[in-house]
């Protein structure tokens, strides 16, 4: 971690991640890279559909490789890189017949070690196999939640799962939420915890560096009118005045199960996360 002098009220307490201990100095592989367009927050019609979203600063878009389908052939890793659209840090790998990618970094892998995706191989870290063949008490992460479609699970920095047990094609997993859920024993997963897991302990100091990350002022609900917002109005610093939190359209804001009900995928968690 760096820790800045406080020449300014906004450094004061201000923390960063010392990424030269990390990274790799290089540019993107240009192949690899693409034009993202900002929608700020909003839908294909243009309407605003999530607040406080806009501005940031103009970042590529990198190809990141989430199946990992090359089967059998062994890659080497040519650097370990930093992406601006997501927290964990990223790897370049490039394969026996000479195709490059970007993979999802895992902690503890360096520039120059060998990652392969089989069926069944090696377990070392950025390694990819069958769930079945994950001894239990594994970590590990960019999980599939559906055979062959790709890691959908389980991509954030410092973030892995854990196996607890195998039984009759199904692989019962502990999520980085506590929640206890069963996926296909046949679905790829990576071994390893992400990298970049120094990242929640960084202290952003001033509101401007949420800015440069595409976030805009969240203004609170008692700052508002009784016409704006249902927390608004009152004399000084009032209190919300309602038997609960609402959301700006009335709803329940406080505690309120967000899943939906009837969603298939229901049946396949043994036990909801704690929070």
């Amino acid at each position: 971690m760096k820790i800045y002098k406080p020449t300014t009220p906004g450094r004061r307490g201000m923390t960063g991640i010392d990424y030269s201990e990390f990274l790799t100095r290089k540019k993107p592989e240009k192949s690899l890279t693409r034009g993202i367009k900002r929608k700020a927050g909003r839908n294909h019609q243009g309407t605003i559909t999530v607040r406080f979203r806009g501005g940031g600063h103009k970042v590529r878009y990198r190809l990141v490789d989430f199946r990992q389908d090359k089967i059998n052939i062994p890659a080497n890793v040519q650097s370990i890189e930093y992406d601006p659209n997501r927290t964990a840090f990223i790897a370049l790998i490039s394969y026996l017949d000479g195709e490059k990618r970007y993979i999802l970094a895992p902690r503890g892998l360096k520039v120059g070690d060998q990652v392969l995706t089989a069926e069944k191989t090696e377990l070392k870290i950025g390694n990819r196999m069958m769930l079945k063949n994950i001894p239990p008490g594994s970590e590990i992460h960019n999980i599939e939640l559906f055979p062959g479609k790709g890691g959908q699970m389980v991509r954030a920095a410092g973030s892995a799962a854990q196996i607890l047990a195998h039984d009759a094609g199904i692989t019962t997993l502990r999520m980085p939420s506590s929640e206890v859920r069963k996926v296909s024993s046949i679905a790829y997963a990576s071994i390893g915890s992400l990298s970049n897991s120094e990242q929640i302990m960084v202290n952003l100091g001033k509101a401007g560096r949420k800015r440069w990350m595409g976030r805009m002022p969240h203004n609170r609900g008692t700052s508002m009118n009784p016409v704006d917002h249902p927390h608004g109005g009152g004399e000084g610093r009032s209190g919300v005045g309602l038997k609960y939190p609402k959301t700006p359209w009335g709803k329940h804001a406080h505690g309120v199960k967000t899943r939906n009900r009837k969603k298939l995928s229901n049946k396949y968690i043994v036990q909801r996360r704690s929070k």
